[in-house]
């Protein structure tokens, strides 16, 4: 088995998600670029997704970073689902032994039905394309974030 290069911030690729109870939206991006590109949406059942169609994902894109969107309340403070989107983070982490970072993702669903609606309308507004729209959203707001610092 080959060992993995360690690429430096600013060359990795990122693989986002939008955690959700139902669904979990999935998103790929480079930092390099800032920008990031919706994959698909996986089926979770009270937040815990079929590993097996992630494991696709993580196989064919290889990213070197995973960034978990963390549901917060508007004043900052955690709810139910928060705890939740933790446990998957470390969960992902625990899977494929790659770091994750979680990314405050306040207002992404409505910028995403937002974006999705300018894009086509209300037949754009299905819950597969809007969990991966906002997966999009929190990689490009990670990015930002790391290019602040």
């Amino acid at each position: 088995m080959t060992k993995k290069t360690v690429k430096a911030q600013g060359e990795r690729t990122v693989m986002g998600f939008d955690f959700g109870t139902k669904s979990i939206g999935i998103a790929i991006g480079q930092e390099l670029t800032g920008s990031a590109t919706s994959l698909k949406a996986v089926k979770a059942q009270d937040g815990i997704p079929n590993w097996d169609d992630i494991a696709v994902q993580v196989k064919e894109w290889q990213p070197d970073l995973m960034v978990v969107g963390l549901p917060l309340n508007m004043d900052g403070t955690s709810q139910e689902v928060t705890f939740k989107a933790k446990k998957f983070a470390n969960r992902l982490h625990n899977h494929y032994g790659i770091a994750v970072h979680t990314q405050d993702e306040r207002l992404t669903t409505a910028d995403a039905k937002a974006r999705l609606f300018e894009r086509g309308g209300y037949k754009n507004l299905g819950k597969g394309n809007v969990d991966n729209m906002s997966a999009v959203i929190i990689l490009e707001s990670f990015f930002e974030a790391s290019y602040g610092e």
